[in-house]
């Protein structure tokens, strides 16, 4: 049975509090490395990540040479190692200095992608796991080991799992606590929707979809779909939030094809190009500024769909302080705009401008003195008699 995200995370609590050591089993990208982040967190622990997959046979325990006499390192409490700066070595030495530092402190060292790592690799830390000693080095009784693997097709539950992973043998599985985590989309709603300095973590076009749709938060791959090879993930979805940011800061929303290949690049074909259909229809493409200061965005609003364009034009109105209409280069391309909308389109937006107080009026006061507003007005105005004429 899988746990959802909190149930993990009071589960871990247990597992070690019992003086064990616990093994989250986990689909990629799932949140793995932030429940462990979050663990820390919670017990005021000092975290220590070493990914396994990263690491040679040896890495633990051989020393590189040359070595000089400033490359051993003497603990007070727990022995000798040599500060080789790659691999665990260096880990383990800001490990041992932090725990003499800060003898009252927790600290976690978080094993991450165990099972992506080669037999020998494993056995080796298997050996620390067990009996928290390396040579002549030995563990502090404040350090907490977690370990994090991906599904191998020896699991339960995953027999379809296509990871590149050493499955551990019936010893490393037995000496370690098993849990197993899911995609929890409320859970993770609630992480992304927590205010970060002045906006949300994650971009609201992301969560309001996935509030929609809880169930594109993660797919599990099969293998037998066309886009097996990319799925939606919590930290795909994570990464998409940061490229709708910086599309949007780069003005290019309004470009379709950049904004699908990006999202199907991050969450496959199918849930990709689903998402890019629902940011086309909840986000204009086009800012109030753009359309008034570019000629390319008339093009661009014509790709729109109509209800696109009716929400762009009212997003006009709502902007006339600074861009009024009253003025001959706004008045022209808001016409031209309008013009361009279908006939239930222009009928909406010449009601809500007739319901803004005084613009209506204000126009009229420039018919007189200003070409473009006096089209704009007869616009107006032709679109008001034919919704007439349709009505009777």
């Amino acid at each position: 049975m899988a746990l959802t995200y909190q149930q993990c995370l009071q589960a871990i609590q247990v597992v070690l509090a019992s003086g064990s050591v616990p093994t989250i089993v986990g689909e990629a990208g799932i949140g793995k490395s932030a429940l462990v982040a979050d663990v820390a967190q919670h017990r005021h622990a000092k975290l220590f990540t070493t990914v396994v997959s990263l690491v040679e046979k040896g890495d633990l325990v051989i020393p590189v040479p040359p070595l000089t006499s400033d490359s051993f390192i003497q603990t007070a409490h727990y022995g000798q190692l040599a500060d080789v700066q790659f691999g665990y070595s260096h880990t383990l030495v800001s490990l041992i200095r932090y725990a003499e530092d800060h003898p009252n402190d927790e600290i976690i060292w978080f094993l991450d992608e165990f099972n992506r790592g080669t037999q020998a690799v494993q056995s080796e830390l298997m050996n620390l796991v067990l009996q928290r000693q390396i040579n002549s080095l030995t563990l502090p009784k404040q350090v907490h080991l977690i370990l994090a693997e991906n599904p191998d097709a020896t699991m339960q539950g995953f027999t379809t799992s296509h990871y590149g992973v050493t499955p551990g043998d019936a010893a490393i599985a037995d000496r370690t606590t098993r849990l197993v985590l899911q995609a929890d989309t409320p859970t993770w709603l609630t992480w992304a929707q927590t205010r970060v300095g002045d906006q949300p973590r994650v971009s609201p076009l992301v969560t309001d979809y996935l509030t929609a749709n809880p169930s594109d938060l993660f797919t599990a791959p099969t293998g037998d779909q066309e886009d097996a090879d990319l799925q939606p993930t919590p930290r795909a979805w994570a990464r998409v939030s940061r490229l709708l940011r910086e599309l949007d800061r780069q003005e290019l929303l309004g470009t379709p094809a950049i904004v699908q290949e990006l999202l199907v690049g991050n969450l496959g074909a199918t849930v990709g190009t689903a998402f890019a259909g629902y940011v086309r229809t909840k986000r204009p493409t086009l800012t109030v500024a753009q359309l008034y200061t570019r000629d390319a965005a008339v093009t661009t609003f014509q790709t729109l769909n109509p209800a696109q364009q009716q929400r762009l034009l009212i997003q006009c109105l709502d902007a006339v302080a600074d861009w009024p209409l009253t003025r001959a280069a706004t008045a022209e391309r808001f016409t031209q705009l309008l013009m361009l909308c279908a006939p239930d389109g222009q009928f909406a937006v010449a009601r809500t401008l007739a319901q803004r107080p005084g613009l209506l009026e204000s126009l009229y006061q420039q018919v007189n003195t200003t070409t473009a507003v006096s089209q704009l007005y007869a616009v107006l105005t032709q679109i008001g008699k034919r919704s007439s004429q349709i009505e009777v």
